[in-house]
């Protein structure tokens, strides 16, 4: 399809769906055979899942049922094994094979009853209804503890970030301050190198240097810094744009606004508001639950932090806030990206900075909100998808 697309392009036309009559149906027939394929894979992966989370399982889901059923189902088979002798194991597999090839009538007689009376009888025989009832996947396992956070008003932290400078003051080598049982000798005896070590050492280092001789030019780097340079300028020069482009009304470069964080921008955010734009401006996202309806809305002004809906910990009476939607009507929570895939990975990597994403929220009766440069998206996605109590469906 591309390549039509292609060919009409170079003799000077403009495809378009609307020209291609059986690019639709062809991409509907794609799409027809591989969504069985992406189920079955899906499928597996949960399989995986729930068969590590049984033989290890994690509060609050029970840690010894799961085992227990997978042990009584190879019990049988064991006992069988060991009383059980080749000549007769040969037997029954064969008399196995005989029934299976010659009752066949018996056999969808069988089926049509299951099916009269126990429609969704292939259901029950399904290995997470079955074997595995009650085991979560990863993703049922991270929905769980996230609520049982939220459920005692104590939302989980987000994970340790490795880009924080390192601090100001070194960790203290008391032991009296440290979880170790040893004396303060032994700490400081296996911190500090033995002096015999560290001369061998330098003198390994300086036969070595001696031996390679000059360092030599590296090109190559100069090369690809030359080029990461140049990347970078160019990008700042976008962004440079961009922001012309959204004081004249642009949707699309309000969306490409603050994407690169700068450093005066960076800092704590959440559990309760969360830098993020609107439509191209600045604000936080503010996460109400101290009222019983549990609401998401958008403010240039931050709350107090302590829960309370933004307008009433504020004195301009619902000036700044610009949309508020109960967390329970949310019908669909979209990540996006602040920019493209491939163009994130070409500013991460020559700019250096993480590039802040976005998200679309959508309520129940449509209406779609977007959220960009948000800092702690996943932070906001986990707390949003765990508050309201909705079944979600990952895609």
């Amino acid at each position: 399809m591309a390549g039509a697309d292609a060919k009409s392009s170079a003799q000077g036309g403009t495809p378009t769906k609307y020209h291609d009559k059986t690019k639709q149906p062809m991409e509907d027939a794609m799409w027809g055979k591989m969504r069985p394929v992406m189920h079955v894979v899906g499928d597996l992966a949960d399989g995986w899942e729930r068969f590590a989370n049984a033989l290890s399982p994690t509060a609050p889901f029970p840690k010894e049922k799961p085992r227990l059923i997978l042990a009584s189902v190879l019990v049988p088979g064991v006992a069988v094994s060991l009383l059980t002798t080749s000549a007769m194991f040969m037997r029954m597999t064969t008399f196995g094979v005989g029934v299976g090839f010659f009752s066949d009538p018996l056999i969808w007689r069988g089926l049509d009853w299951l099916n009269t009376n126990y429609p969704n009888w292939q259901k029950l025989l399904e290995i997470r209804n079955s074997l595995l009832k009650g085991v979560p996947t990863n993703a049922q396992l991270t929905i769980t503890l996230l609520r049982i956070g939220e459920a005692n008003r104590a939302p989980l932290p987000p994970p340790p970030s490795s880009d924080q400078p390192p601090p100001d003051k070194p960790k203290s080598l008391n032991g009296d301050d440290l979880a170790l049982d040893a004396s303060n000798e032994e700490i400081h005896s296996a911190i500090h190198e033995d002096p015999s070590e560290k001369e061998a050492a330098e003198a390994a280092a300086a036969t070595t240097a001696g031996a390679e001789g000059q360092p030599k030019h590296r090109h190559g780097q100069r090369i690809v810094g030359f080029f990461k340079g140049t990347t970078a300028t160019g990008v700042e020069t976008k962004l440079g744009v961009d922001k012309v482009r959204a004081k004249i009304g642009s949707s699309h470069a309000k969306n490409h606004l603050g994407v690169l964080p700068k450093a005066a921008d960076l800092g704590p955010s959440g559990p309760v508001d969360f830098k993020g734009r609107y439509k191209g401006h600045r604000g936080w996202i503010n996460i109400s639950t101290a009222a019983a309806l549990p609401c998401v809305s958008w403010s240039k002004e931050i709350s107090d932090g302590s829960g309370a809906a933004v307008e009433d910990t504020i004195d301009k009476h619902h000036k700044n806030v610009a949309f508020k939607v109960p967390i329970r009507d949310i019908q669909e929570l979209k990540k996006v990206g602040g920019l493209g895939w491939k163009a994130k990975i070409v500013v991460g990597w020559a700019t250096g900075k993480t590039v802040a994403d976005g998200l679309e929220i959508t309520d129940k009766e449509g209406n779609v909100w977007k959220l960009t440069a948000i800092q702690y998206r996943e932070e906001l996605f986990n707390r949003l998808a765990a508050i309201g109590g909705q079944k979600w469906e990952s895609w």
